[in-house]
């Protein structure tokens, strides 16, 4: 029975220490070269920090090696490591800091400075100067605060959109991580000798996963630079010459590469296993994925970032016409998927529609520092009224196709999946109209045809579109700014007063019906 994941890293790098580990542009890390730095790194955070446990210590790093060295080393340290996006703007990180109040940050020279602005400079670490030994008696110390840990224990933090304004921390621990990998290696027959092509950013849950493979299966990580991310051919080719042999994607980039036929100028005969999730993959160019690698297995995969790491998976076993709907298949081991009618009745029959609810050792522990939101996120399954049971109420519509086999059908509220970032609308909103007062009143509506964010909004006269940019642009991550505005002089509202949301989704389904007619 393993405590943490550390226990599968020490017998990787035991069995194999002169393995290369990441693979990071012309730098590469062996396995034991990756434990000497975690270690030491370890060992300085405790030295300079305390031998405390179980608190959240963020890293301010690109993807890299030195971010994960600081991850490893957290963990080490019997803490939660916390990564945060260097291309967030700074007031949304100062807004997580204050929220989460982690023990210390770790970045480096570059990065130190945007830091000084927002939290004190002695709970800032840069990883250049880390420059410890190691020696028997600091290892055998670090390992007996480890002992200390069990596997319900924090591993890591992931924040996602918050309708305040202020992201929700998502605690996830080694347990439900244990699980998964177990499920995974079981399951989908990963091995030890694959080669990840690591592209999604530190602050996805996929990336936590990919760690996951280099510490219990000896799996080399590549590091697919972000200046690499408007260029596919570029991506494509790094994997072709580092032979992949394994990728867990966003659809987004796949359907640009399927688009852009580059696959076929571009072959890769050593990639073996696509995993994709975050977003719906359109069936067509899934089929081009699928016609130009025969090879490989492609697996679906669902699940919020509040269960680790995904709660069902499809494995595809069938030919699928290009406006066949992909399903999200069926409920990994050790996980229970439940649906809901309005009525919390389950759903027993195939197409009727239900909220998609979860229930195992999946679930993420809740919401750091955030009691309220986990009671209303983390309920009571209604199912069960003989003891205490928790399910997460995903707020996803799904159903059963004749097959059994779950089809998600889409949000019954303001949560949105976009370019694989989970997105909370009201959160855009706030920061609209009550940071940034921009306008008195507006709202966020998703465009599921076009896949874009549309924010409708009350003024006498339009704001041109490069003042809403400019604007939001210091205070939203990329991935969160509208892409249209659309003015009106007064926004409808409901018999409570409020904007009717319903009725802009509506109005926009008209404009995209009108567009496509003529």
């Amino acid at each position: 029975m393993r405590k943490n994941l550390l226990e599968y890293f020490d017998e990787t790098v035991e069995k194999k220490p002169e393995k290369i580990a990441v693979v990071d542009g012309e730098r590469k890390i062996s396995f034991l070269e990756l434990s000497h730095m975690s270690k030491a790194l370890a060992i300085h955070l405790r030295q300079t920090y305390g031998e405390k446990i179980k608190y959240p210590i963020g890293v301010f790093l690109p993807k890299s090696i030195e971010s994960i060295v600081s991850d490893l080393g957290i963990i080490y340290t019997g803490n939660a490591y916390m990564n945060l996006d260097i291309k967030t703007p700074i007031q949304r990180i100062k807004n997580i800091l204050n929220l989460v109040d982690p023990l210390c940050i770790i970045t480096s020279y570059e990065h130190i400075q945007q830091l000084r602005e927002i939290w004190p400079e002695e709970k800032i670490l840069c990883i250049e100067n880390i420059h410890q030994e190691l020696d028997s008696i600091k290892e055998s110390n670090l390992y007996q605060n480890l002992e200390k840990i069990i596997d319900t224990d924090p591993l890591c933090l992931i924040n996602t959109s918050g309708s305040t304004g202020t992201p929700k921390s998502v605690i996830l621990n080694h347990k439900s991580f244990i699980d998964f990998t177990h499920w995974a290696i079981t399951t989908t027959k990963l091995h030890e000798s694959e080669v990840i092509g690591s592209l999604s950013p530190i602050i996805f849950d996929i990336y936590s996963f990919e760690l996951c493979m280099l510490m219990a299966k000896s799996s080399t990580l590549v590091v697919i630079p972000d200046t690499f991310a408007p260029f596919p051919a570029k991506i494509l080719q790094l994997m072709q010459d580092k032979m992949v042999t394994y990728i867990f994607w966003v659809p987004t980039i796949m359907v640009n590469i399927a688009n852009m036929g580059l696959l076929e100028r571009i072959p890769l005969p050593e990639l073996k296993k696509i995993w994709f999730a975050g977003e719906v993959f359109p069936t067509k160019q899934l089929n081009i994925w699928r016609k130009a690698l025969p090879q490989a297995c492609f697996i679906n995969l669902y699940g919020p970032i509040e269960i680790t790491l995904d709660c069902t998976y499809f494995i595809f076993d069938r030919p699928f016409q290009d406006s066949e709907p992909i399903p999200i298949g069926f409920p990994c081991r050790n996980t229970d998927v439940i649906l809901l009618d309005e009525e919390d009745h389950p759903v027993t029959e195939p197409f009727v529609e239900g909220e998609l609810c979860v229930r195992g050792t999946s679930l993420a522990m809740g919401y750091y520092n955030n009691p309220e939101k986990t009671a209303a996120a983390f309920v009571q399954n209604p199912l069960n009224h003989s003891y205490p049971e928790l399910i997460y109420r995903t707020g996803d519509i799904a159903c059963y196709n004749d097959r059994w086999e779950l089809m998600f059908k889409g949000r019954r509220d303001t949560l949105i999946k976009h370019s694989g970032y989970r997105i909370e609308l009201g959160e855009i909103e706030h920061v609209i109209v009550n940071v940034l007062k921009l306008v008195k009143n507006g709202c966020a509506v998703y465009n599921n045809i076009q896949k874009k964010i549309v924010f409708y909004y009350e003024a006498d006269t339009e704001i041109p579109l490069q003042e809403w940019r400019r604007s939001i642009g210091a205070a939203l991550p990329k991935y969160m700014i509208p892409a249209q505005y659309i003015q009106q002089e007064m926004l409808p509202r409901n018999t409570n007063g409020k904007i009717d949301r319903l009725t802009l989704r509506k109005q926009l389904t008209e404009i995209l019906g009108s567009n496509r007619e003529a």
